[in-house]
């Protein structure tokens, strides 16, 4: 049976792994606790980690990059798709034995490959050697990131990402690669807001110049080990064909920025500021 017919036949009935300790018997005997300082938080409930992967698409057979998996919950709902190529980056050492454990059981069936490290230092476009180019204006890549994004780095790792996506680098040099990530519900709903909306922002501006985002979801806070102060929204973001501007993104980002660092005010006093004081009137 070659590898393509026995990822289809695993895909058409749901990956099974091996039988597994939940990850809330995981978390208790490692004695995993969620940092504050790193903005932790474990999502327990499968429906929900299921749900997530499902906003993805169909990642069958693709290449999907985890950020931040922690103890794993949203790593099984991806090994039960059975992508082909499984790459995790996490930065807390104490989650590795977990996510052995889930490298382990899916070998028959998959890659899976555990880094541990910091996202906003991995260079996404050496995480699937093997992938193929997709033509820009063709269908989208078959390459995925998804992750539950602490809160701490969620704004910074989406305007990296944006940029790489505006010059076809890190997982854009793949083609039109997509995202599905979480965030804080405000952060969330300003990522999507429309022209004229009383919420639109910096990260609306940006996100929408070079991709289409959808709020797909809301989760409540209280689904998460230890529970936020604030609900989740689950957002997937997937690149343009064609932006709506050929000028670089850091003069994009300069303007954008300081046109919204002046909220409540006229826009031309945050624009008199990429000027020269001499030239402002």
């Amino acid at each position: 049976m070659s590898s393509a017919t026995v990822i289809q036949s695993i895909a058409g009935t749901g990956a099974r792994l091996p039988p597994l300790p939940t990850i809330r018997d995981l978390v208790r005997l490692y004695k995993l606790r969620a940092i504050k300082q790193l903005s932790q938080n474990f999502l327990m409930d499968e429906r929900l980690t299921n749900k997530i992967v499902k906003a993805a698409g169909n990642i069958t057979g693709h290449h999907v990059l985890e950020v931040g998996p922690g103890p794993g919950s949203i790593t099984r709902s991806i090994i039960r798709k059975a992508p082909r190529h499984l790459v995790v980056v996490e930065k807390d050492r104490r989650f590795l034995p977990t996510l052995e454990l889930l490298s382990e059981a899916s070998a028959g069936f998959l890659r899976m490959d555990i880094v541990r490290g910091d996202i906003l230092q991995f260079q996404t476009e050496q995480a699937f050697p093997d992938c193929p180019s997709q033509d820009w204006h063709d269908k989208r890549a078959p390459v995925h990131i998804i992750g539950n994004l602490p809160f701490a780095i969620s704004t910074r790792l989406l305007i990296n990402w944006l940029h790489e996506m505006s010059t076809r680098s890190g997982a854009w040099s793949f083609g039109r690669s997509s995202l599905t990530l979480t965030f804080q519900k405000e952060v969330a709903e300003r990522i999507v807001a429309p022209i004229l909306s009383e919420r639109r922002c910096r990260l609306s501006v940006m996100n929408q110049i070079w991709s289409r985002p959808e709020l797909k979801f809301i989760i409540p806070g209280k689904a998460f080990v230890p529970k936020p102060d604030v609900d989740v929204g689950v957002v997937t973001i997937v690149p343009l064909k064609t932006p709506l501007t050929t000028v670089p993104f850091p003069v994009v980002e300069k303007v954008v920025r300081h046109i919204f660092s002046m909220r409540q005010k006229y826009c031309r006093r945050g624009v008199a500021n990429l000027y020269p004081p001499e030239l402002r009137d």
